[in-house]
């Protein structure tokens, strides 16, 4: 029995961690995975959370390469314009704890917003009705997030 407890306990310490050989440790972090599809680790959807991510839905300029033609205050009046468009169209959902997207520029990374609602239904319904929605011209992907935690975000001043 004592080395049955001992098992149990020693994979519930390194669940989600790089000890873990079966849970992506990357995805459950972040709700993202540099390796995609392509990862030999199970990435494990929560069934009800407070908090979504919508992958790759804030188009960063400088990330395609339009950062030298741009100015700071272009540049933050345009993510500012999607800030409030992103927070009014969730807001419709229910009261949003925090709202954050992601300026890290790794491709598994690029413009993710994460959204944490003060409810789990309110993420679900969110999730619900949004899925399949098209922003900025490209398909926006909404899943559930069970876990988180400030990221390097997007901030210029």
């Amino acid at each position: 029995q004592a080395t049955m407890e001992g098992g149990a306990e020693y994979l519930a310490n390194i669940f989600g961690t790089e000890k873990d050989k079966v849970n992506c440790p990357f995805y459950f972090k972040i709700g993202a995975c540099r390796h995609g599809d392509k990862c030999e680790r199970r990435h494990n959807k929560p069934v009800i959370s407070p908090t979504i991510v919508v992958s790759h839905m804030w188009v960063n300029p400088m990330a395609a390469g339009e950062g030298t033609e741009i100015q700071d205050r272009e540049l933050q009046d345009s993510f500012n314009d999607f800030y409030e468009d992103v927070y009014e169209e969730l807001g419709g959902f229910g009261e949003i704890d925090e709202l954050n997207v992601c300026e890290n520029l790794g491709d598994h990374l690029i413009g993710n917003v994460y959204a944490k609602f003060y409810h789990d239904e309110d993420a679900k319904a969110a999730l619900n009705k949004l899925q399949g929605r098209f922003y900025g011209g490209v398909l926006s992907i909404f899943s559930l997030f069970n876990f988180y935690r400030r990221f390097i975000l997007y901030s210029l001043f």
